[in-house]
């Protein structure tokens, strides 16, 4: 599905030339309860990989020559202590579907991040020509 079909609130732009890896779903012939789902990481050219809160994600592409990862129930905070920060604001499966152990927050290093939108309009980074302009009217 196309991602202007999809309305995604939460919607990260990762570096250049990132990807995907989605870990399998493991079949069991046992119940297992609160496991939560596979792992999803977005992996770097320099071998760096990192998790991403998979039972969050509404939409994943990689075809433009970097990961795109969309996001249903998390919220972006800002820059904190030099990380982008992002917390857990609604959950969007049944609790009985999620790991116990899921992480509330996530906080990401700017430099593996382009752009980060809200609702389709980009909140990070901020404007600087807009803020250049600012500064020279002073």
């Amino acid at each position: 599905m196309r991602l202007a079909a999809l309305r995604v609130p939460l919607l990260i732009d990762f570096a250049a030339s990132t990807s995907l890896q989605r870990e399998q779903h493991r079949v069991s012939a046992l119940p297992i309860i609160g496991n939560g789902p596979p792992g999803t990481f977005v992996l770097f050219p320099n071998g760096l990989r990192v998790s991403l809160p998979t039972d969050q994600i509404v939409f994943a592409d990689e075809g433009s020559g970097h990961a795109r990862v969309g996001f249903g129930g998390m919220r972006f905070v800002g820059l904190e202590d030099g990380r982008l920060v992002f917390v857990r604001v609604r959950e969007l499966f049944p609790e009985d579907q999620l790991s116990p152990d899921r992480s509330h927050t996530m906080r990401l290093d700017p430099l593996w991040v382009t752009t980060i939108s809200v609702d389709g309009r980009c909140v990070w980074p901020a404007d600087t020509r807009r803020a250049a302009v600012a500064e020279i009217d002073r």
